[in-house]
Order: C-alpha cells, then sequence, then structure tokens
C-alpha cells in the first residue's frame, strides 16, 4: 500500500516532512503513531486550505450502539489556528515553525470515534462519537458563521460543539447524518431521512433562504426531493437525490452558469464533486460531465475516456479511468496536475493543461483526494 501526494506544500499540507511544491508522486512516510498497516485503512482525504483531514478506519466505537464503522482523524498541514485540530500526541516533535505559522509536517493522529469529516478554507468539522451520542464539533477559524458555535464565534481553539436547537439534537430520531461537504466558508449536512442542514456563509442563497449568515444550523427549506448527497463550492451547494430518479438542485449563484446550464436531471450518476466555481457529476457509464468556471481549464476536456472514479479539488480534477490510470486537468500551477503543465492563460497568467495529463504511480488505484492545488492517490500492490 501507498499514499502518494503531490502539489501546493507550502505548510506541509501533503505531510511529506517537507514544505515545498512538488510535480511529482512522492509517498508519504507515516509518522510513528500512525496504525499498524498503513496506509490500507484510509477511507477518506479531504483538502482544506492549507491543511488536509484523512479517515483512517479503526474498531467500531464503544460508546454508541451503532453497525456503522467509526474512524480515526489524521491531519497535515497548517495547524496555526488548531483548523487541524488539538493533537493527541501532546509531545510530537511533528509540528514545527513555519514563519508565524505552527504546521504539522506529516500526518498526525488527532482524535479517534470519527464517523463524518469535512474542512472550509480555515476551519474543520467532523461527527463525532460520545458517551451521549453523536454530534458536530468544530476547530479553526471561520469569519462567516462556519465553525457553527454561535453568533459572532470566529475562533475556536479546540473541537468544540455546534450550537442545535430543540429541532436538531443528539435526542431527534432525525439526527442521523449521511454526508457532511464543506466549502469555502460553509457547511451542509445530509440526513438520512433527506433533511439537509448548513451552517455559514450563505449570502449567496447556498444555505437556501434567507440570504444570510448562519452562525449554527439550520435547515435547508424547499428541496422537492429525499437528498441523499452534497458537495458545497466557494458560493454555492450541490444536492442530488437518488441515482434512480437523478433529480438535483442548486443552491446560491448562478455566476458561471452553474444552475442555467444545469441538465434537468442526471440518472445513474455514480459520484457528484465540486470545485470553487464547478458542478462535476461521474454516470455508472464511465462519462464525465460538468458545467461553470473554465478559464483554467478545470471541466471535463474532450474526448476523455470512460472514468472509475473522481477527485475534485479548487480548480483541478484527478480521475481513474476505468483502466486505472490517473488523470488530471485543470489549474495545475503547484504541481498537482504532475508534470505535464505547459499552457498558460494570457489573461490570468495561470498555469493550466491542455487536454488532460497522466500521473504515474505504482500499483492498483483505491482512492483519490484532491484539495487546494493539491492531489493524492492511494494505491495497493498489483494483484
Amino acid at each position: 500500500m501507498a499514499l502518494y501526494a503531490l502539489g501546493s506544500n507550502g505548510s506541509y499540507q501533503l505531510g511529506l516532512g517537507l514544505n515545498y511544491d512538488t510535480k511529482e508522486p512522492i509517498i508519504c512516510t507515516p509518522p510513528e503513531n500512525l496504525p499498524s498497516g498503513w496506509p490500507s485503512n484510509i477511507v477518506k482525504i479531504i483538502g482544506g486550505g492549507n491543511h488536509t483531514l484523512i479517515l483512517i478506519a479503526i474498531a467500531p466505537p464503544f460508546h454508541i450502539q451503532t453497525p456503522r464503522a467509526v474512524n480515526a482523524l489524521y491531519a497535515a498541514g497548517d495547524n496555526s489556528d488548531l483548523r487541524c485540530g488539538p493533537i493527541a500526541n501532546h509531545t510530537s516533535t511533528n509540528e514545527v515553525a513555519v514563519g508565524d505559522r505552527r504546521c504539522l509536517l506529516r500526518f498526525e493522529h488527532i482524535i479517534n470515534e470519527v464517523r463524518l469529516c469535512a474542512a472550509c478554507w480555515k476551519s474543520s468539522a467532523i461527527l463525532l462519537s460520545t458517551v451521549h451520542g453523536e454530534s458536530f464539533f468544530t476547530s479553526g477559524t471561520g469569519s462567516r458563521g462556519e465553525l457553527g458555535q454561535g453568533p459572532d464565534c470566529t475562533t475556536s481553539q479546540g473541537w468544540n460543539a455546534v450550537l442545535t436547537d430543540e429541532n436538531w439534537t443528539i435526542g431527534n430520531p432525525n439526527f442521523d447524518p449521511v454526508d457532511l461537504a464543506g466549502g469555502v466558508n460553509h457547511f451542509v449536512t445530509v440526513m438520512s431521512n433527506g433533511d439537509v442542514y448548513g451552517w455559514g456563509n450563505g449570502r449567496h442563497g447556498q444555505l437556501g433562504e434567507p440570504k444570510e449568515d448562519s452562525w449554527t444550523p439550520r435547515k435547508i427549506a424547499g428541496i422537492p426531493f429525499k437528498a441523499v448527497r452534497a458537495v458545497c463550492g466557494e458560493n454555492f451547494t450541490y444536492i442530488v437525490g437518488s441515482p434512480e430518479t437523478g433529480e438535483h438542485i442548486i443552491l446560491g449563484t448562478d455566476k458561471y452558469g452553474l444552475k442555467s446550464q444545469a441538465l434537468i436531471s442526471i440518472p445513474f450518476w455514480k459520484d457528484i464533486g465540486a470545485s470553487w466555481k464547478g458542478i462535476y457529476v461521474l454516470f455508472d457509464t464511465g462519462a464525465l460531465i460538468g458545467w461553470g468556471d473554465n478559464k483554467l481549464l478545470q471541466l471535463p476536456p474532450p474526448s476523455l475516456p470512460p472514468i472509475d472514479q473522481i477527485a475534485v479539488g479548487s480548480e483541478h480534477v484527478v480521475a481513474k479511468t476505468m483502466t486505472g490510470k490517473v488523470l488530471a486537468w485543470g489549474w495545475g500551477e503547484h504541481g498537482n496536475c504532475g508534470d505535464n503543465v505547459v499552457n498558460v492563460d494570457p489573461g490570468t497568467n495561470q498555469h493550466r493543461l491542455t487536454g488532460w495529463n497522466e500521473i504515474p504511480v505504482e500499483g492498483n488505484v483505491r482512492l483519490l483526494g484532491a484539495g487546494a492545488a493539491t492531489t493524492w492517490i492511494y494505491t495497493e500492490p498489483w494483484v
């Protein structure tokens, strides 16, 4: 098993133990306190703003009766404001000063019994199993309410509970989160009954009506179907129903045609993703479509081969083809699309790919991750 990383790395967010950008995929070397067998039990990779979260499968929780597996959270990168959370090993030598910042060089153990996690630019959110049940916690900083800890709470130096009211509590049988997503400044969660809640930046309507920031979670009204997944961009939220019906809705800005260019429905979708300014839908057939901003050529290029898996970053996409190759396209200035970025947008002077680039790695690709100009590829040996 191997976890490769490439891209932006000025805050050690790739977890490589070094702080320069790389266009070559480099294998992450874990700190000593990671579980044995690393990285065979990684289940999710989330990229925030100069920080990265990884969920690693561990034994089921001891506090609650649930058949769902609960995971350990690990993190790397900028932790000056504890956006990664307080580290579990307080004597760790894995933390260094970078100017006025404190950064985790490699992936460090943060906390156990986490079922879901997501990241905004400077904050993280987790669904944590406690002696009282499950509840959301956030850590880091956020000026638009994304901490969810109450009016004008912009800093959380550690995991503190997201505030709830009588309609959204641990004792509520409808409190059963199945998905959690983060944008630049807002979080959204989907419940098993299809209800959707969100908090943070809502001024563009990404949290529904009213169009205003929400400093605690509020139910998003007006979704005309049972939601099962959600992803968040900079100023929008994309919510989908079951693959059988293909119902979907975009909340927030229509800039770049995010609403007006959307299909009527997306039946037989397999996965969804969102960049800061675009939406992506992968279908069972291997077809990948996208709409939104394409200034950096981040939308699916023509003649793309059938795709099996995607990870969508801030302005780039990483995909595994049906034949097992890893492709990347979009904004690649920091090396996150590999070693073949040859096109510079004359208007923005941004580096971008024409077509796609193949990223060579050893082994069978199991999982992809993408963040703010960061890419991860998790592989296992060929059988």
